[in-house]
């Protein structure tokens, strides 16, 4: 069930955070996004005004729920002008050394963004958010693109016109590919677009299509999802109806093939590092069902929480 058949499965580095290999060998990262619409920490978007004290303090916690579990981590940094990305960007990398996106949704202000990157040396720390099959000036993005240099780039497998997990692969191979190839992107990662909760088998077979036919890492955003039923659930059954609803959510994602997951607002993290700890022990564990083999990474979740299972598991021989 997990073992792929079986391209060569890349492993890409942003930063200190492996993404990708095969199902199992390395945890799932969780990217936690500031400075979306409703931010609290936000002021005016046009002058990139945001508590700074606040959002540092958010930024630490994801790092120490990453140390305690295991599950390495990274930041989604939402803006809508090139002015105001780059302030953020300036933040985050005089607080952090974790990698970072810049996810932007149209082609202009992104660009901009992507030019302050290059201008400033981060290449090795950012993911491009992304190449995305409803860019309006899609020429325009690419031919700026490829004169910066740029490392990482995250391809959305949007389909409208063939949802399955198949017609996600085909819209990477005939449409993102080629752009980001042309662009001069080195390592490909590909977000397989998860829009709602009942859907997202379809994201997830297409994370393992992906893995299998092009071996890149893949991932997707179970909190879109989530958050479309967020109100909903708080009325029915309060803030810990929708913690569960949102861990479930997510963590059948970390099983289910994907190497990374964009977890949404970063104010979730307490509840998320746990559970994507223990859904990527619950992989290993399967994976040692069917290959014999358990992650070499010592900080593992499965060795952080569960050492005595796997000692107990290196006792037995292996069918």
């Amino acid at each position: 069930m997990f073992s792929l058949n079986n391209k060569d499965q890349k492993i890409v580095k942003i930063g200190n955070v492996k993404f990708g290999g095969r199902p199992g060998e390395n945890p799932t990262v969780l990217i936690g996004t500031m400075f979306y619409n409703g931010h609290k920490i936000l002021g005016s978007r046009k002058q990139g005004e945001f508590d700074k004290k606040r959002a540092e303090e958010l930024i630490n916690r994801q790092e120490e729920l990453s140390d305690a579990t295991g599950v390495p981590c990274m930041l989604d940094i939402v803006a809508t002008f090139g002015e105001e990305a780059k302030r953020y960007i300036d933040f985050v990398a005089e607080v952090t050394d974790m990698p970072f996106t810049t996810d932007i949704w149209t082609e202009q202000p992104k660009v901009e963004a992507a030019q302050y990157i290059a201008e400033v040396g981060l290449q090795d720390r950012h993911l491009y958010n992304s190449l995305a099959p409803w860019a309006k000036d899609p020429e325009y993005e690419v031919n700026e693109l490829s004169k910066l240099g740029l490392k990482n780039v995250l391809l959305v497998a949007f389909n409208m016109q063939n949802p399955t997990p198949q017609g996600r692969v085909e819209l990477v191979k005939d449409v993102l590919l080629p752009r980001a190839e042309k662009a001069g992107f080195k390592n490909v990662l590909v977000d397989t677009s998860l829009m709602s909760i009942p859907s997202s088998p379809f994201s997830f077979l297409g994370s393992r299509l992906v893995k299998e036919e092009l071996g890149f890492p893949v991932g997707c955003a179970p909190s879109n999802g989530t958050d479309l039923v967020k109100k909903d659930v708080e009325a029915k059954w309060g803030k810990l109806g929708f913690v569960g609803i949102d861990s479930a959510a997510h963590a059948l994602g970390a099983v289910f093939w994907n190497d990374f997951l964009l977890y949404g607002p970063i104010e979730s993290a307490p509840w998320m590092f746990p559970a994507i700890a223990n859904a990527n022990a619950i992989l290993a564990t399967f994976v040692y069902d069917e290959i014999g083999e358990l992650p070499k990474d010592e900080q593992h979740p499965i060795y952080k929480f569960y050492q005595d299972f796997v000692d107990e598991l290196k006792k037995v021989r292996h069918r």
